[in-house]
């Protein structure tokens, strides 16, 4: 059961990994004071409250239609 080698005996070795250039392109992180993280809470509660309003809406129009077809429905 043992397993024949072939070709050479050297292990491949993986190339040294060469530095990365992503490093430069990444944003250096800053430090944010507690009003900063306030402020940004803030404007995502104001953004996520915005779509949930424009959601709320779409689906008043919807219910609006399903009224009307209920009302012809049951004029009938």
């Amino acid at each position: 059961m043992n397993a024949q080698k072939t070709g050479s005996t050297a292990t491949p070795v993986a190339a040294p990994a060469e530095p990365s250039t992503s490093t430069s392109s990444r944003k250096a992180w800053v430090k944010k004071t507690p009003v900063e993280i306030v402020l940004e809470q803030i404007g995502k509660q104001e953004e996520k409250v915005a779509g949930m309003r424009k959601d709320l809406a779409r689906e008043e129009r919807e219910l609006g239609k399903l009224q009307q077809a209920k009302k012809v429905l049951e004029a009938q």
